[in-house]
């Protein structure tokens, strides 16, 4: 079975809603990557501070993701050129700080603030983060400050796992199609290279 494939879009129009507004913490990232969680104590003269950063992919370029709405099975691709747009206007409009837990509206955290973001670009020397050398180029990367201790507990834990971004978007059909079983393999392989 095959199925279609849409390409995500945003305009630069800074005024309309078509943008990512949120970064949520999630169990299972829709792009299938979860993020590194660094708890490193270092000593400053006499004082202890912990340092509570994950940091990973936020978006994949170019990568296929599955969605399925109500039955209408589908994937989606955002272009290297969408997530720059996207990136530009989610700092132009100052979201760094807007995070909710599992795409709850109702679950928005103090407490957790983006404090680095990249998009890797082989022609300027940006890479990927260390294990993840595998992203395309063009993917979005970031860290985050986690200063709550309730949510830091939680990635901590692995209840949170990675990153997915929320936004609205403008869908374009690709002609092209995906054969779902093969793309089911591929997660299978993807979900078992994981388990340790």
């Amino acid at each position: 079975m095959e199925l279609p494939i849409y390409k995500l879009e945003i305009s630069d129009n800074i005024e309309d809603d078509v943008e990512v507004d949120f970064v949520a913490l999630v169990d299972r990232p829709a792009i299938e990557r979860n993020f590194m969680a660094f708890s490193k104590h270092t000593t400053f003269a006499i004082q202890n501070e912990e340092q509570q950063i994950a940091s990973g992919p936020l978006m994949l370029a170019d990568t296929p993701i599955y969605r399925n709405d109500g039955g209408k099975e589908y994937y989606v691709v955002f272009p290297k050129d969408t997530i720059r747009k996207i990136v530009l206007k989610f700092f132009k409009k100052g979201y760094q700080s807007n995070v909710n837990l599992m795409h709850d509206a109702n679950q928005s955290v103090d407490g957790v603030t983006m404090f680095e973001s990249w998009i890797t670009d082989s022609n300027r020397g940006i890479k990927p983060m260390q294990g993840f050398e595998d992203a395309p180029d063009g993917s979005w990367f970031g860290s985050f400050k986690v200063e709550n201790q309730d949510v830091w507990d939680k990635i901590k834990s692995g209840e949170f796992r990675g990153f997915s971004v929320e936004g609205v978007f403008n869908y374009k059909k690709e002609s092209e199609t995906m054969d779902v079983e093969e793309a089911m393999w591929n997660q299978i392989v993807e979900i078992l290279s994981q388990v340790k």
